[in-house]
């Protein structure tokens, strides 16, 4: 019997984070997530007041012809958190069609050999494994506090291993002048690997413009908020 995997959307959008920037990609969004992050801007793949009542089981093959109809540079694997699935069919069914496939993960669980690109953003509830950050050729730091960016380097032995750490502020205080700071600083003081971040998409709305995507479901209700 195939693997059906737990959908929660499919888009055709941009990647609007990181070193792909601004290039086409389709995104697959897997339901589930034990980390559970309070500002989580996918809360639909977990929290239970956002839950989908009907989640789509999708085999990887059907994954797969999707991705193919839609001709995007890359697919973008993420969640929730994808690394809870087996994802070695799908990893196949992309690779059969040749499409490279990148993840955004916690690094909290191992990850499938077969990425493109891993993307790992480390959360406090499930810090990454070693062998995560190892993998990963560029990390995501959410900032929620002046001392973010240190304390997850000290956590981290005082080195990245990745040549790229990007610096975003938790949207919710995208506009903290505190936060902004910390960011400006240390990417003035340091320089590499620290690079400042953003969430482009946000702004432009460019996920929400494919129909297929979920609106945003906010923790709390407030989208002001941000998530």
């Amino acid at each position: 019997m195939a693997e059906l995997y737990p959908v929660n959307e499919t888009f055709l959008s941009w990647q609007g984070e990181g070193v792909h920037l601004g290039r086409k990609a389709f995104f697959i969004r897997l339901q589930g997530c034990p980390v559970k992050c309070t500002w989580c801007d996918s809360a639909s793949t977990w929290h239970p007041q956002y839950v989908p009542k009907q989640v789509r089981k999708a085999t990887a093959e059907e994954l797969a012809a999707e991705v193919l109809a839609a001709q995007p540079e890359f697919v973008v694997l993420t969640g929730g958190e994808p690394c809870i699935h087996d994802l070695s069919m799908l990893l196949a069914a992309m690779a059969a069609v040749k499409l490279p496939v990148h993840l955004e993960t916690c690094g909290a669980y191992p990850i499938a050999d077969g990425f493109a690109w891993v993307t790992v953003s480390p959360k406090w509830a499930k810090p990454p494994l070693a062998e995560s950050l190892a993998r990963a050729d560029e990390v995501k730091l959410i900032v929620e506090e002046a001392d973010s960016i240190e304390k997850w380097t000290a956590a981290v032995g005082g080195k990245w291993l990745s040549n790229h750490v990007w610096l975003h502020p938790e949207w919710s205080k995208r506009a903290d002048p505190i936060i902004l700071k910390a960011i400006t600083e240390k990417v003035k003081n340091v320089g590499a690997p620290y690079r400042a971040g953003w969430q482009v998409h946000k702004p432009y709305a460019a996920d929400s413009l494919d129909e297929r995507a979920r609106p945003p479901a906010p923790l709390g209700g407030d989208p002001t908020k941000g998530f």
